[in-house]
């Protein structure tokens, strides 16, 4: 199975080769690993995206909105003036990935789809949502989850190497921390603790009633055994019912074939 490292690599080969096949407008960042950077075409066209859920992205002014989002290596000089990298048009984006999916269609039209999710078709999918998760100063957390549909809020993941590690000042913070986690379980005598969106995304699903899933790569084998560490310590059975896990390639075995096929070619997502 390939690391972060690699899955990053063999993607940034991956887009290149399409990119130059295609004759599509892209930049590579810098760095041992060079990402691949789409650019917007006049013509309409994104090599980030599949032809239709892009047009249907910018056909939703909720949904373009995330386009804006701009990347951490923008600030470098770039050949194109006019151009300001956004963090949605690089080829390792996992947000890119889930809208590719999920704005195939403008609402969720596949019920074998909503049926893997466990929620009800004909749904709008929410990208960025802000769970509030409830904090002991009787304020709420403002960070966000990748997406939310119906009662499903979904981390999504691809070449990310891990879900960030948080202090344990920020983790005591929340209000249902105890309720929620075997504590002691959690925190293995650690003052840094790994799986932070993990736990964030678990106490947004109790504070909210809703299921939490995570998106990530069947490659990716060591993503899936941290989630399962933070699912050993949830409490109660109820509550673990509501925690899920899909890999995109599950995704895949029920998606349209024009969108399986882009997703081959362009992360190696295979079903």
């Amino acid at each position: 199975m390939p690391s972060a490292a690699e899955l990053r690599r063999e993607l940034s080969a991956r887009n290149l080769t399409m990119a130059e096949q295609r004759r599509i407008l892209h930049e590579l960042t810098a760095g041992e690993i060079p990402s691949v950077i789409f650019g917007r075409e006049s013509e309409g066209r994104h090599g980030n995206f599949h032809q239709t859920s892009y047009r249907n992205i910018l056909a939703n002014p909720r949904w373009a909105r995330r386009l804006t989002k701009v990347h951490t290596a923008s600030r470098r000089s770039s050949p194109r003036a006019a151009w300001r990298w956004m963090e949605l048009d690089c080829a390792n984006s996992s947000d890119a990935l889930l809208m590719n999916i999920f704005c195939y269609t403008r609402t969720l039209t596949n019920r074998a789809l909503a049926g893997m999710l466990g929620v009800s078709a004909l749904l709008a999918p929410e990208f960025g949502f802000k769970p509030r998760i409830p904090l002991r100063n009787g304020k709420t957390d403002q960070t966000e989850i990748d997406m939310k549909v119906g009662e499903l809020l979904v981390e999504a993941k691809l070449t990310e190497t891990d879900f960030q590690t948080a202090p344990l000042m920020m983790i005591d913070r929340y209000r249902d921390l105890e309720e929620v986690f075997d504590y002691e379980e959690l925190r293995q005598g650690r003052d840094v603790i790994p799986n932070y969106q993990l736990i964030r995304g678990t106490l947004a699903a109790f504070a909210t009633g809703a299921s939490f899933c995570l998106l990530c790569d069947a490659r990716r084998p060591q993503l899936i055994e941290n989630w399962y560490s933070v699912m050993r310590a949830v409490k109660t059975c109820e509550l673990r019912c509501r925690l899920q896990l899909l890999t995109w390639q599950e995704l895949a075995s029920v998606l349209p074939r024009p969108l399986q096929k882009f997703l081959a070619m362009k992360y190696g997502i295979l079903h």
